[in-house]
């Protein structure tokens, strides 16, 4: 298979992976499944994917499965996959210590009850980022969300709109999440500096959505400030693995660190033996199967599909609305806007379009660190407002259904104003007075 070629029969796999991923998605959600589109994992979705390409790429078989090995093995997606273990680790180890709980009780005890509402999106933020993942954010905080809005008089659907802000935040920013990772790995950059550019994009929606939740977030009646127990013990490597990640220390070396440090305090305070400690790393490493695989058989793919010439003919057909610089950032956000709609997975979005990503960047000379955060703040954007996301899903489970999709939407303003910020940065990049970019 040749490496410069360009056609389109080399975008076919990647083509069946959508239309599995999103048909069966639509199919489920039509006859009433319940989280419709994550009933057909993946993995299964790539690997009939790569059946097709094995089947319908030039070539010898042996040649073909030599290319496809190449892409598994690429240092890139073999670094990705351990970063991704070391996280579960640290996020399971982490929260069976007790780490999230003390965080949530910390700030309940804190936060005026008159900023509630504002309160919700600070800690959702900080359990996001420091967790790296938007899902267990939602999962921790949705009880009590929901138990907020019945006490305060609060709309519920700000209240729940509060808290996707807050996770989808964490998501996008999180060293650790798995966003990061992909965005980061794909265009060769360090996590530092991705944060970096994503940080300056971020944080002015951040304060605007924050200001907004005091004005509109107050309750009509006074929720009782209740003084719950906590350990600042507990949260510190949360505070470890952030900070240090940010300053640049070696990201395996980081979260092998805080792993160490969330096991020896949960062993210290009776949380689990050493015993459990390993079942829980191992636990952790357990609940990355899933990015594990996705991420090493579509790197394979995704050599196959380079080498067929399916990047390049993309490449090409974009080049035709390309002028300039800003113009391919806005196409590298709209590629993985649109695949993150019809896979409803963001991170699947960033694995899909990385390579493409990084094709665009370097024919157009845009920096990688603004490649990678503009796939990683599109993908989050857009996660965090389709109603078949696993975020909006498990958000609305929590109320039994009385509150819907449409009543949520209009109220996500954090994602919306990171959305325009974003738009803004790309043809005003105000981040590179303070930034070594070109």
């Amino acid at each position: 298979m040749r490496e410069k070629n360009s056609s389109f029969r080399g975008l076919i796999p990647f083509i069946i992976f959508i239309l599995i991923y999103l048909g069966t998605g639509i199919y489920l959600q039509s006859i009433g499944v319940e989280k419709a589109f994550y009933v057909i994992k993946g993995p299964v979705a790539v690997f009939i994917s790569l059946i097709v390409a094995f089947i319908i790429f030039r070539g010898k078989i042996s040649d073909k499965m030599s290319t496809f090995l190449e892409g598994c093995g690429h240092i890139d997606i073999m670094t990705m996959c351990i970063i991704y273990l070391l996280a579960g680790a640290f996020a399971s180890v982490s929260k069976e210590m007790g780490g999230v709980d003390e965080i949530v009780n910390l700030g309940m005890t804190y936060i005026p009850s008159k900023y509630i509402i504002a309160g919700l999106f600070i800690i959702s933020s900080f359990i996001s980022t420091s967790t790296g993942t938007s899902v267990g954010a939602i999962v921790a905080l949705g009880p009590i969300a929901v138990g907020l809005g019945e006490k305060s008089g609060i709309s519920m659907a700000l209240t729940l709109a509060t808290l996707m802000c807050g996770a989808m935040f964490g998501d996008n920013l999180s060293v650790i999440s798995d966003t990061t990772i992909a965005a980061t790995r794909t265009q060769g950059v360090e996590m530092k500096d991705k944060f970096r550019v994503n940080l300056y994009i971020a944080i002015p929606p951040a304060i605007i959505t924050l200001i907004l939740l005091i004005i509109f977030g107050k309750p009509d009646v006074a929720v009782q400030t209740m003084e719950y127990s906590y350990n600042l013990i507990k949260i510190l490597p949360y505070i470890f693995v952030l900070i240090f990640a940010v300053c640049g220390m070696n990201v395996f070396y980081v979260l092998t660190i805080g792993v160490l440090l969330s096991g020896g305090i949960g062993i210290y305070y009776g949380d689990f033996t050493l015993i459990t400690l390993g079942e829980k790393i191992y636990s952790g490493f357990a609940d990355m199967n899933d990015i594990f695989l996705l991420s090493l058989l579509t790197g394979g793919m995704a050599n196959m599909v380079r080498k067929e010439g399916g990047i390049n003919w993309i490449i090409k057909k974009i080049t035709g609305f390309i002028v300039g610089r800003k113009s391919a950032k806005f196409a590298i956000g709209t590629l993985v806007a649109m695949t993150d709609i019809a896979v409803a997975n963001n991170t699947v979005a960033i694995l899909i379009n990385g390579d493409i990503a990084r094709e665009i960047a370097e024919k157009y000379d845009v920096d990688f660190k603004e490649s990678a955060a503009i796939l990683d703040i599109f993908s989050c954007v857009f996660q965090g407002l389709i109603p078949y996301g696993a975020q909006m899903l498990i958000l609305l489970g929590f109320t039994g259904g009385t509150i819907t999709p449409l009543d949520i939407l209009p109220l996500l303003w954090y994602q919306q104003l990171l959305f325009l910020f974003t738009i803004i940065a790309i043809f005003f990049p105000f981040y590179k007075r303070f930034l070594k970019i070109k």
